[in-house]
């Protein structure tokens, strides 16, 4: 049998796809600490469309479903804390309402996205379910996820939407001059069937004017439409809120396929699927570039997977960028919405893959922090060096914080969510990344904490010297209490004069040895010095006056 006939044969009967998509939010004003951006989002008129989602935990509780029930206790406590914020008492609910932890922001003006590939001539429709903003406090991160949907679709035309609808921009352009690994053209529609947005991956020449005035990436404009009001940072555009890519291109994802039997997918198959690198040309054998050594103890789930018997059961595949879910279209525990696997899919496995991947965005928006920070250091002037030590402080707290909220090395006690979510971790390399950014702010805060320590040095040498240097002058007005001059009963006049003969020389003694601090330590310390001779302690002595003035604090 040909892959041709093979790839008709091979329908897939329900098809999900959730693509998560990291933007890193900027500050609010240059240098400003770090906010919480939602405030900003949380307003009602017609230029914003987007409307703070209120989640099954704080509705009405007859909107709470046995699926929500399933995904809370899929986690551990301290995960279910960061997801769902806290509960209980008043103090509880107080604390949710003003810090929730994850703030969702949903619209509903978009109904379907159609989707135009470059090798067929009729598009293709699929139906939105969510279209949603993920806004974490304390963290400038925000992440757009879209869930589409459709019904018996081929198995090509999955691959070709895993591989060409998440991309943000074109990485180059074809002879025809549409974009390269993008869609023909993909529309989003609102309920009556208008078109709101379209994209333009074929306008060459609006991408490379962007970038040649940017020096960054432009994004297409069916996704500018999707996150308005919320502007691209390197535009002229205006916005409550401003975002810049913090990642590639490509925007992770999450897939389900149900199969009538997802057996007659091939070694190939699988990897193209969770590798998400398109369906090949018709006819063609199966890519050879593609890593198959180890590729089930690299990239599958099997526990639940058995093609030897009656019912394949279900296998998870994940490669970090991609986790994707396939089963059987018969099985009613595989389909079902709401105790099945569908459920499951659409909630709890969606999480295990967002996570991982706000960690990872979270980190990189923390380093992209430092990097900006030791830019706008300028060594030689003083209001640069204190805006630095601010803003290093700054994300060391939110840093400390990040670890003590967000981070987690295990959030479930159940075997497959505690599996997909180590296996998705290890590829991301979430675990490397946070050694590297915990290394490089401890580097920094060793740097401030090594600074202060010197300037308290000098300090203190200072005042050592001035302390010393005014034993001169304490002793000197000491003589004045001992009785050796009577001037109790002098005129006031003769009293002023003899406080101004001893005032004046102590205060010129004590601002030589201020200005002198430095070459008097130096001289203080031969002084002490058993080894030197005479002359070279004399030496110094001599230095104090031939020094025009001290060497500057590095």
């Amino acid at each position: 049998m040909d892959v041709a006939s093979k790839d008709t044969e091979q329908r897939v009967r329900h098809f999900r796809q959730i693509l998560m998509w990291p933007l890193q939010l900027m500050p609010l004003a240059s240098g400003s600490p770090f906010e919480n951006h939602a405030q900003l989002l949380d307003r009602q008129d017609a230029d914003n469309p987007w409307r703070e989602l209120v989640d099954e935990f704080s509705g009405d509780p007859g909107q709470f479903h046995e699926r929500h029930y399933s995904e809370f206790v899929t986690f551990l406590p301290y995960v279910q804390r960061f997801l769902y914020g806290e509960g209980g008492g008043l103090e509880g609910r107080q604390a949710h309402d003003g810090e929730s932890p994850i703030r969702i922001f949903r619209r509903h003006d978009v109904a379907r996205v159609r989707m135009r590939y470059k090798d067929r001539g009729s598009p293709v429709d699929f139906d939105i379910a969510h279209l949603d903003l993920y806004f974490f406090y304390d963290i400038e991160v925000v992440i757009l996820v879209v869930e589409i949907f459709a019904d018996d679709l081929e198995l090509r035309q999955v691959h070709d939407t895993l591989y060409r609808f998440g991309r943000a921009y074109p990485p180059s352009w074809d002879e025809d001059g549409s974009g390269s690994h993008c869609l023909q053209r993909a529309e989003w529609l609102a309920s009556d069937g208008r078109v709101l947005a379209a994209s333009d991956y074929e306008k060459r020449s609006k991408y490379l004017s962007f970038v040649s005035r940017f020096r960054a990436p432009c994004i297409s404009s069916h996704w500018e439409f999707i996150l308005q009001p919320l502007v691209l940072h390197h535009s002229d555009e205006c916005g409550p809120l401003r975002y810049r890519q913090i990642e590639y291109h490509r925007m992770p994802l999450v897939a389900y396929l149900a199969m009538d039997d997802p057996r007659t997918l091939s070694r190939d198959d699988f990897a193209r699927l969770v590798l998400v690198t398109g369906p090949g040309k018709r006819g063609a054998p199966p890519a050879a570039e593609l890593p198959l050594d180890g590729f089930e103890s690299r990239y599958c789930y099997d526990r639940y997977w058995q093609p030897q018997a009656e019912q394949a059961g279900t296998r998870l595949l994940s490669c970090g960028h991609a986790v994707v879910m396939v089963g059987s279209a018969q099985d009613a525990y595989f389909t079902g919405t709401e105790n099945g696997l569908l459920g499951q899919f659409r909630h709890q496995f969606f999480l295990l893959a967002l996570i991982p991947h706000f960690h990872k965005a979270a980190l990189l928006m923390l380093s992209d922090r430092l990097v900006t920070a030791l830019n706008r250091l300028r060594i030689g002037q003083t209001e640069s060096v204190k805006d630095f030590k601010r803003a290093i402080r700054q994300i060391l707290e939110v840093f400390l914080r990040f670890t003590h909220r967000y981070w987690f090395y295990e959030i479930s006690d159940q075997a497959q969510a505690r599996a997909l979510f180590g296996m998705t971790r290890e590829h991301l390399g979430t675990e490397r990344l946070y050694a590297e950014v915990r290394e490089e702010i401890h580097d920094m805060s060793q740097y401030l904490d090594s600074d202060s320590l010197r300037r308290q040095s000098n300090t203190v040498v200072r005042l050592t010297v001035v302390t010393t240097a005014g034993l001169i002058a304490t002793i000197t007005t000491g003589v004045l209490g001992m009785n050796l001059l009577d001037a109790a009963q002098a005129p006031f006049a003769d009293r002023l004069a003899l406080f101004t003969l001893v005032a004046v020389p102590s205060a010129l003694l004590t601002g030589f040895a201020i200005a002198k601090s430095k070459p008097l330590s130096d001289f203080l310390e031969a002084l002490s010095d058993e080894r030197l001779t005479a002359r070279a302690k004399l030496t110094a002595l001599t230095a104090v006056w031939r020094r025009t003035r001290p060497p500057a604090d590095g």
